[in-house]
């Protein structure tokens, strides 16, 4: 069986997420919460295989809660939210979800990540991956290159030059 913990502060989502986990058959919801708070606790008492978390919660949001539980269990966290930019997912990820599904899935990918989290697995959303591979194809790979002028500048300052002998050299302005 994998233990199961849901965790969303909108009782309908959380009651609707509750019944569908428990009509699996190799599912046991043990815990339901409503906030990273009572999920903190949930985890302690029920020592689950997976957690649903949530992200946008009052107190204690779904980011801290999964730092916590992480660091105080063998859980794997799977962010269960509608927010799908990179820097939420990353943050999420950092905290120690192993995975980061979208609200608006399917059930049946939603029953397939949380065994899939259980076996080791990182279950991803196809756009949340998409997202991801988007913002590090948009980074740059290297540093800014520096002007000629920059890097003569550079070299005065890292010789201990002042602001005011730099500028004499260079024959500019000291406000330049």
């Amino acid at each position: 069986m994998i233990k199961v913990v849901v965790v969303d502060d909108h009782a309908v989502v959380r009651e609707g997420l509750s019944l569908l986990v428990a009509g699996e058959e190799d599912f046991d919801l043990c815990a339901a919460a409503d906030s990273g708070e009572h999920a903190v606790a949930a985890v302690a008492q029920h020592c689950p295989d997976v957690v649903l978390m949530d992200l946008a919660m009052p107190g204690i949001g779904g980011i801290e809660a999964t730092r916590q539980i992480c660091e105080s269990s063998d859980a794997a966290v799977v962010v269960l939210t509608t927010f799908g930019e990179s820097e939420r997912v990353l943050a999420a990820l950092d905290a120690g979800a192993v995975g980061y599904l979208l609200k608006d899935s399917q059930p049946a990918r939603l029953i397939a990540g949380i065994r899939s989290a259980a076996t080791g697995g990182s279950p991803l959303d196809p756009r949340v991956a998409r997202a991801l591979i988007d913002a590090r194809q948009a980074r740059p790979t290297s540093s800014p290159r520096l002007t000629d002028k920059q890097q003569e500048v550079l070299d005065l300052v890292a010789r201990g030059l002042s602001n005011r002998l730099i500028a004499r050299q260079l024959g500019i302005s000291e406000k330049t």
